[in-house]
């Protein structure tokens, strides 16, 4: 992968990982390996865990479609080699965390928007903002 081109997604915008009955079956050892050495980058790489997570979906029974999905990560990682989250030694460690949800926000369907994020420092490492499934009339409702 030394010599690979390099990417500017970890994962290919029409890109479907499913279950893939009639693939070409590739050795499931090899393929852990690969995705627990993803899943402990994704530390200081968040940006490649939703990818990450989506190909450690199939280590029981992977295929050559998902083992070019996880090398797709990794050419990604190569272009991407200066870029992660940055933890200075002198500096206090401390989690923190923050969410927000604005009530009915949407004027359309009335719908609350949530989000969340984590700080470990100074660094992001994790956010989520997800539209609620139901309306709700009131903050003691939501």
């Amino acid at each position: 992968m030394e010599n690979c081109k390099e990417v500017v997604t970890p994962i290919a915008i029409n890109c479907l990982i499913d279950v893939d009955e009639v693939g070409q079956q590739v050795d499931s050892t090899k393929y852990r390996g690969l995705i627990g050495s993803l899943l402990y980058l994704t530390t200081s790489r968040p940006n490649i865990q939703s990818s990450v997570c989506l190909c450690a979906r199939f280590q029981s029974n992977p295929k050559e479609s998902h083992y070019k999905a996880t090398k797709r990560i990794l050419m990604y990682l190569k272009g991407t080699i200066n870029v992660g989250l940055w933890f200075p030694s002198d500096s206090k460690i401390t989690l923190s965390g923050f969410s927000d949800s604005d009530y009915t926000g949407s004027k359309l369907d009335r719908k609350n928007t949530s989000g969340t994020c984590h700080l470990l420092g100074s660094s992001l490492i994790a956010w989520n903002s997800k539209k609620q499934a139901r309306v709700t009339l009131s903050t003691i409702e939501a």
